[in-house]
Parts: C-alpha cells; sequence; structure tokens
C-alpha cells in the first residue's frame, strides 16, 4: 500500500514515520478541531479536544472510502506544547483508539493561535488510497 522511509542506521521513530512513499488517489483532509459536526465543541480539554479532531478526520477519510491505513502525512497545530508533551501519554491513547497503528510522517508545531477560539489543536491529513 505504502512504504515507509526509515534511513539505515535511525533510531526508530515512535508515533510517526520519518517518510513516506504512497501512489493512487490523493485525500487532502482540511484541518480539524476539536468541535463536532454540529460545530460545538463538548470539551476545553486538549486530549478530548485531539480525539474529537481526531474522530472528524476519521469521518472525511471514510467519504472517500480511505480509513487511517491511508494516511501518508499529519500536521498538527497546537497552541499549548507543553500541555502537549506532558499528556503525550493520553495522547497517544487516544491516537490508538481512532487511528489505531498507523503513524504517517507528522510535524507537529505550536502556533500562536487558531482561528476557533475555544480551539486547541487544529489537525490537518494527507491521505492515498492505492491504484
Amino acid at each position: 500500500m505504502h512504504k515507509t522511509l526509515q534511513p539505515e542506521g535511525w533510531l526508530a521513530p515512535r508515533g510517526y514515520a520519518n517518510g513516506i512513499e504512497a501512489r493512487g488517489r490523493q485525500i487532502y483532509v482540511g484541518g480539524q478541531i476539536g468541535w463536532n459536526g454540529q460545530c460545538k465543541f463538548e470539551s476545553d480539554d486538549l486530549v478530548q479536544q485531539i480525539f474529537q479532531a481526531l474522530r472528524n478526520i476519521h469521518d472525511v477519510l471514510a467519504v472517500a472510502g480511505a480509513g487511517p491505513e491511508h494516511m501518508v502525512r499529519m500536521t498538527w497545530y497546537l497552541k499549548d506544547k507543553k500541555e502537549y508533551n506532558a499528556r503525550l501519554k493520553e495522547i497517544g491513547a487516544a491516537y490508538r483508539e481512532v487511528m489505531g497503528k498507523n503513524f504517517p510522517a507528522m510535524t507537529a508545531v505550536q502556533v500562536a493561535d487558531l482561528v476557533e477560539d475555544e480551539a486547541k489543536v487544529e489537525i490537518e491529513v494527507t491521505a492515498v488510497i492505492p491504484d
């Protein structure tokens, strides 16, 4: 389906891939935040917002006939990297609950703010369904 790119001699990354090679139909999921399908936040907790954003991504991928196994790239925009780092274990559990053990190439950055004031995270995804 796709190939993980791991340079020889490098330590294996945990929870992401250094690179992915893929060929097929491309799907681009715009930034998803921690609100539900009716654009309502059900929690102001970072882990719960991440869980909801991941569910949103899962649901958008499903419309294209794709799933977490088709993800090749994720970008996470976070308002508070210290909270993110302090809660990695909980975040990892939420991630695996929604996405399983599918770990695309991933970038996480702290940003000054997000457009929605209540949002603590925004996540965008690129997926590829093989030919």
